[in-house]
Order: structure tokens, then sequence, then C-alpha cells
């Protein structure tokens, strides 16, 4: 059992409080899977003490390796750092606050073993959260999926195991504005759920911000659906045909008895209204096919090769 290695990465943002706790509980999951491991910790710009309990950490451990950024450039970026370095035939992504239990680590690399190329969390209760934040993540799921264009797990975040493959294909797509389980989901490659409640925060207070989640959604939105840049033509259809069957209607009231003159008026601005929306929907369609080329993403993905000569 030494031919495989396990990354994991760590992305952190002034977490000094609880590193030690994390990496024991790290280590201690690590060490029963029984792989060799490396953990990638990654600081996003930390402005506490966190570089230095790192560097303590890295002293002490030499599977351990350390990325600092200049600045903050957010969770998702940290992460792609961490992919960008990780050598690991599977690569596991988790935050340092142990909501997401290590402990698991051990239940996705069984699940990786037996062919999943994706092991994600999905969340069946969630702890030391409040009802604002449960409801605004239970509602943002569903809205993504229903404007995605891929089906994306519901109440699933980062916590998850990639395979190697997975990994290195995350790596060709370079986009700046990152939704990592949307592009995940994208890919299309084998995903098993592993359902887990969520703990709440070992120590601190929680680095997401209601601004940082909001960019998330936004994010997750924009990179993976062009339907609201198309929206508002399908909302100019659905106008002119209220018109058409407005002008039907003031037709018959005029046959019958003298219709008001103002509805006449009402039901053409109505109708101009449709077709501006609906050429705004066309220009939305055009600039929905210029954003999948700017993104750069694979055309195609190969999953297996087969026959002579392949590998």
């Amino acid at each position: 059992m030494t031919e495989k290695l396990i990354s994991v990465i760590v992305p952190v943002f002034n977490e000094q409080e609880v590193l030690p706790v994390s990496y024991q509980r790290f280590t201690s999951a690590l060490r029963d899977i029984g792989y060799p491991y490396e953990i990638i910790y990654v600081d996003d710009g930390s402005r506490d003490g966190t570089v230095d309990v790192l560097r303590g950490i890295a002293r002490a451990d030499e599977r351990v390796r350390v990325l600092s950024f200049s600045r903050n450039f957010g969770h998702q970026l940290a992460v792609t750092a961490g992919m960008d370095t990780a050598g690991g035939d599977a690569v596991i992504i988790i935050d340092a606050d142990l909501q997401d239990p290590p402990e698991l680590i051990q239940n996705m690399v069984a699940m990786w073993e037996d062919g999943a190329q994706i092991v994600y969390g999905k969340r069946v209760k969630r702890k030391g959260e409040t009802i604002f934040k449960k409801f605004t993540a239970w509602a943002y799921y569903r809205l993504l999926n229903a404007m995605s264009t891929y089906p994306i797990p519901l109440d699933s975040g980062d916590f998850r195991l990639i395979d190697r493959v997975v990994a290195d294909l995350f790596l060709e797509m370079r986009e700046s504005n990152r939704f990592l389980r949307g592009m995940s989901a994208w890919m299309g490659f084998k995903d098993v759920p592993l359902e887990y409640t969520r703990a709440g925060r070992e120590a601190g207070q929680t680095k997401y911000t209601f601004k940082k989640m909001l960019k998330l959604a936004f994010d997750g939105i924009c990179g993976f659906s062009s339907r609201p840049l198309t929206l508002p033509g399908w909302l100019g259809v659905a106008l002119c045909a209220l018109a058409g069957l407005g002008l039907v209607t003031l037709i018959v009231l005029a046959i019958i008895s003298a219709a008001p003159p103002w509805l006449w008026a009402v039901d053409g601005i109505l109708f101009i209204q449709g077709v501006t929306l609906i050429a705004l929907g066309v220009q939305g369609a055009y600039m929905g096919r210029m954003l999948d080329e700017v993104k750069r993403r694979p055309l195609y993905i190969i999953k297996e090769r087969f026959g002579k000569g392949e590998y």
C-alpha cells in the first residue's frame, strides 16, 4: 500500500486558533489509511499568526507543505494553487475549521478505490449555523441547479476527493472566476456522495462573509449558465403573447361596444416592450456563446483510451 500518494489541500485564512487541533486530526486520519500522504496548506493572505503556526508545523513534519499568498485572493484560487502543487494520485480538499470531519477521508479513499473518480461530501444536517444561513444555502443550491445547464449536487461544498485524472483536467481550466463544484459537475466523471452531518466550527469565526458568499453564488450562476442572458428574450415572448391576446380582446370589445382608447395604448406599449426584450434575449444568446469561447475550457474530455498504442 505504498504505491499511491494522497494529497490533502487545506486553504486557510486567519485560522491560527484551530490549526494545531486540525493538524493533529488530519495526520491521525491520514495515518489510519496507510498510504503515504502530503498536506498542502495554502495561506490566503492571513493577517493574524496563521503563517507562523504553519511554519512551525512544516518544520516539525516533512510531509507538510505551505503556500502563502501575498494577499487575499479567495478560497477558490487558494484551492487551485494547492491543486497546482499537489502530486497525489488522489487529491482531497478540506477546510481547516473541522466542520468537515477529517475522519471521513478514510471513507472517501475507500470509495475512490472502488472506482469513484469524485467523492463529494453531502451535508444532511448543519450544526452551529443560523437559520438564515441554512435557508440561504438551501435556496441557493436549488436556484443554481434550476439555472445551471449541468446538474450540480445539492447541499455539497468543496469538501471532496478527486482522482488524479480529474485534478489534471482542473488544471487545464484556467478561468479567473472559479466555482470548483460547478467545474467538477461540468466534467461529467463518476461522482459519489458521502453523506455526513456538518459540525460547528472548532474555533474562531467563519471567514466566508455574506459578501463573499454572494460573490461565490454569482460566480456559480454566471460561470455555468447562460440562462440569465436569454431570460429577457423569453420574457419578451410572454409579453408579446400577452399583447396579442390583449389585441384580440380589444377587437372584440370594439365590435361589442367602444373600447377605451387608453387600452389600445397600453397594449401597444406592452407589445413594443416585448419586442425589445426579445431583441435583448437574442443579444444574450450571442453573448453566451462568446462567454463559452472566452473561458477556453477543453472542448471535450477523453475518459479512457483503448487499443494498440494507446495509454
